[in-house]
């Protein structure tokens, strides 16, 4: 390092959303209320499920494992973007940002993984009724959980063992809200492309097989529903799966455009935007989501309102 005089960068300066302070006054109050309700949102489905005994089946358990993802996910970066619209520099360490890619990188790759087993769970209850509380017995649901942990765990070590392989010189300044991989990776001293491929590979993969796994699942639901002659019948079938495939929709749309597209095909800008949609704004949709449109999730809260009622 010396050699090519170039010292170490063990500190980055995120250079946030935008500089302009009577925006950045604006966003700090919107996004503030918006990790609020993301926080509320997500603790409330997570407390309504432990305690109400209707809602204690595979679909509901994994709703539970997907909102407190969505938690630690968005407060992940959300605190560190509120900052930077605070204070003029925000300085983050090396160790920070590898902390936070690590983090972002094993939650977003678990949301995936969820997803597709929450796919699965409706191709099971719809197609295979009989056979449902077999097929996703406690143990089941246990070792799927671990395969979505898991997962994200082998793929965050994808990105972060990249990112420590590599030496940061030179200027310090991350164009961006967080330490994302790719503007993070524009700063090092090495100029081989492999850790870039390499994330893009792995990210994709992933992508590939739980979205495979997704529309395999909903084919079989679609033969499944359309046998039903009921009009009832198939309206109660599908109504289980919309909110589902509503979050499976925006979350895929926006990490494929980031992590599997070519990185000439949008800009900077964009990325960012991108980036606040399915780090800060899904997290708190996606409470919504599975509530709003989802009777039984409605029911139980009555049923906790009226019980706390109650005793009061």
């Amino acid at each position: 390092m010396s050699g090519n005089n170039c010292t170490a960068v063990t500190e980055f300066i995120l250079l946030g959303l935008t500089d302009d302070p009577t925006l950045r006054v604006i966003l700090f109050v919107i996004f503030v209320c918006v990790y609020d309700v993301t926080l509320v949102g997500n603790l409330s489905i997570i407390i309504l499920i432990r305690n109400s005994p209707q809602l204690h089946t595979p679909m509901y358990h994994f709703l539970s494992h997907l909102a407190f993802v969505d938690s630690v996910y968005s407060s992940s970066v959300t605190p560190v973007m509120l900052k930077n619209f605070l204070v003029d520099k925000t300085m983050i360490p090396l160790e920070g940002c590898v902390a936070q890619v690590f983090c972002g990188a094993t939650f977003g790759t678990a949301e995936c993984f969820l997803l597709a087993v929450m796919a699965y769970d409706r191709y099971m209850a719809i197609c295979n009724p009989l056979l449902y509380s077999i097929r996703m017995s406690p143990e089941v649901c246990t070792v799927l959980l671990i395969i979505s942990y898991l997962g994200g765990c082998v793929n965050a070590w994808t990105f972060t063992g990249s990112i420590l392989n590599r030496v940061f010189c030179g200027t310090n300044e991350i164009n961006h809200f967080f330490c994302d991989y790719s503007p993070l990776l524009k700063l090092s001293y090495s100029q081989d492309n492999f850790a870039e491929i390499l994330a893009s590979a792995t990210a994709g993969s992933i992508i590939m097989i739980t979205v495979l796994i997704i529309i395999i699942s909903y084919i079989y639901i679609l033969f499944s529903v359309l046998k039903i002659n009921s009009t009832e019948g198939r309206s109660k079938a599908f109504s289980t799966c919309t909110s589902h495939l509503t979050a499976v929709t925006l979350y895929y749309g926006t990490t494929t455009f980031i992590y599997v597209m070519p990185k000439s095909s949008y800009s900077t800008d964009e990325n960012k935007v991108l980036s606040v949609f399915y780090i800060v704004i899904i997290p708190m949709l996606n409470p919504l989501i599975y509530s709003l449109r989802n009777n039984e999730v409605k029911g139980a809260l009555r049923k906790l309102f009226n019980r706390k009622h109650s005793f009061s």
